[in-house]
């Protein structure tokens, strides 16, 4: 796993290879630069030594100097450039990968823990896959070349160092699998405070309202100290490792110190042999800081690759190029093939079962009905009966997991989802409004709808006047979650939005449950309207919406138990008869069904 992540991390830095290149070789060159130093300080002790002038001696290392910087400067801007394309290439991926994925695999991911890999774990395969990396090469390229130049000014000071640089890597080496392991523990505890506190913004309304602030701070502080605690693991056994390489220099400056100093003394090496070998000691921290600092963060960095790839390697739906070139017969379910006299889709289910989990309980055991073309059709029932899940897999949110769920005929899992939804508009229960002006709102699924359209279709939800009195009107920002907005104004926002799609197919899923008994009325006859040319769904806990409904569906544990008009069932079935003897409807007059 090790390997292929490590692979992964190369993946992302290959299309930046150029510059990755040409910043190392900068960065090398300045290395470079700096080992040259020590042989003409060499050249100038001895010059000294024997009254010869060292103007040429001061003038090279100056140029080395300033060079070598000049070198190292341009290179690490070059590596940096290359890194936030790494991390842009790397986030373009993942936000146009995380709208597509299919819901059942978001559902298991808390969204905090997804922005997480969007950001702080991009932010670490910027180090890893271009610093970190250069990092590696330059600094194991310079160290490999000080060794030599160390070996050649004296064998036996060079051996003593590499015994000393070979004992302190052999203990880096077998720290590094626990900065790997600690920087993953960080990384997950990072994402799941991401996670809380999504949970906690996603739902502050309700937390103040229940004086829960207390609980859910706590709870976040926990977290907290999770990703402190991982963090300072991470951070102290990356300690370890930066401090070796001080110690390598340390050392070596001992044994070089003493050993050299004997070696002076019994004549077997000159005063300026022994410089520029200390020299080389004193140069010797960079390189060595450089590649413990770069194979630390490719450790980290890999947990990070693994982390991104988890969420890129998650299968998803349907290429959005299909929507261009649907299979065979889609054709009729997209809004702009619709033709004069079409009354929207028939719907069929046989027998379907449905399990949102493999070893969870069937939310749909057996479920058969028909719907449509066009009308108004209602699903009535307990709460936790699969009303909603009908209409998640009418969305293809999910798929079947037996019998079949047919659109015209053809089976869901035959059409490309993108093409159903383009036919299919859809009222979700918490009727989401977008942060954003009310016209983005209005438009979502239709950015190019003409002025008209959406002028009808405000007088359809009655939201004529609202617009009329927001002091931008339609360019009015809405809100974060459309707080600017009360609920039954949310909710014929979304219904407004899904009438603006001409679909096929309309669902609504207790589209009406907020709003006054007057303005229910009235939606009640925009909804009837609709009926007329297009098939209609409703799922509703107010019976009181779908009296009139052409069909009702009663669902129970899953199964389509009774279906008729309000009469019929009221008459035939026990449990339809109980739910609306609690909402006082039993005795209601009846109203004629719509077609």
């Amino acid at each position: 796993m090790q390997e292929s992540a490590f692979r992964a991390l190369l993946g992302h830095a290959r299309p930046h290879r150029t510059a990755l290149v040409a910043g190392a070789a900068l960065s090398t060159l300045g290395g470079v630069a700096g080992l040259a130093q020590p042989l003409v300080a060499k050249s100038f002790v001895e010059a000294l030594a024997v009254d010869e002038p060292v103007f040429r001696q001061v003038l090279l290392l100056g140029l080395l100097i300033v060079g070598g910087a000049l070198a190292a400067a341009f290179g690490g801007y070059t590596v940096e450039r290359a890194a936030e394309s790494v991390v842009l290439g790397a986030r373009r991926r993942l936000v146009a990968r995380l709208p597509r994925l299919r819901v059942a695999d978001l559902d298991r991911r808390p969204p905090g823990d997804l922005i997480s890999r969007v950001t702080a774990d991009t932010t670490l395969l910027r180090e890893a896959a271009t610093n970190n990396l250069v990092d590696t090469l330059v600094g194991a390229v310079t160290l490999v070349g000080m060794l030599v130049l160390m070996a050649w000014l004296d064998v036996v000071l060079f051996l003593a160092v590499l015994g000393v640089v070979a004992a302190i890597g052999l203990c880096t080496a077998l720290v590094m699998p626990r900065i790997a392991r600690a920087g993953k523990e960080a990384q997950e505890a990072l994402g799941a405070l991401g996670a809380g506190l999504e949970r906690l913004l996603g739902a502050i309304r309700t937390v103040k309202a229940s004086n829960a602030e207390q609980r859910e701070t706590a709870g976040l502080e926990s977290a907290a100290h999770g990703a402190w605690r991982a963090g300072i693991r991470a951070a102290g056994w990356g300690a370890v490792a930066g401090t070796s390489s001080g110690l390598v220099v340390q050392l070596a400056f001992l044994t070089v110190l003493g050993l050299g100093g004997a070696r002076v003394a019994n004549g077997s090496m000159s005063v300026a042999s022994l410089i520029g070998f200390l020299l080389y000691l004193f140069y010797l921290v960079g390189p060595v800081a450089q590649l413990a600092s770069g194979i630390s963060g490719l450790q980290v960095g890999v947990v990070a690759v693994r982390r991104i790839h988890e969420v890129l390697e998650l299968e998803p739906e349907a290429d959005a190029a299909a929507v261009a070139s649907p299979r065979e017969g889609a054709e009729h379910l997209v809004p702009a093939a619709r033709q004069a006299g079409d009354r929207g889709a028939a719907i069929a289910f046989r027998d379907v079962v449905f399990r949102y989990r493999e070893d969870g309980p069937a939310v749909l055991d057996g479920a058969s009905f028909d719907a449509g073309p066009g009308g108004l059709t209602a699903v009535v029932g307990p709460s936790g009966s699969g009303k909603s899940t009908l209409f998640a897999l009418l969305e293809r949110f999910y798929d079947i997991g037996g019998g079949s769920a047919r659109i015209d005929g053809r089976d869901l899992r035959d059409w490309e989802p993108a093409a159903l939804r383009r036919a299919i508009g859809y009222v979700e229960q918490d009727a989401p409004v977008l942060a954003g002006t009310l016209r983005a709102n209005l438009t979502f699924a239709v950015p190019d709808a003409a002025p008209a359209d959406i002028d009808r279709v405000l007088a359809q939800v009655r939201l004529t006047g609202l617009v009329d009195s927001l002091p931008h009107g339609l360019d009015t920002e809405v809100g974060h979650r459309g707080t600017a907005l009360s609920g039954g104004q949310r909710q014929r926002v979304a219904i407004a939005r899904a009438l603006l799609r001409r679909p096929r197919v309309l669902l609504l899923d207790e589209a009406t449950s907020q709003l006054d008994a007057l303005t229910e009325s009235e939606l009640r006859d925009v909804i009837a309207e609709v009926a007329e040319t297009t098939t209609v769904l409703v799922v509703a806990h107010r019976l009181s919406t779908v009296t009139d409904a052409r069909r009702i569906l009663v669902l129970e544990d899953g199964r389509v138990r009774a279906a008729g008009t309000h009469a019929e069932l009221l008459r035939d079935d026990d449990l339809y008869r109980r739910l609306a003897a609690t909402q006082m409807l039993a005795a209601s007059s009846l109203a004629d069904p719509v077609p």
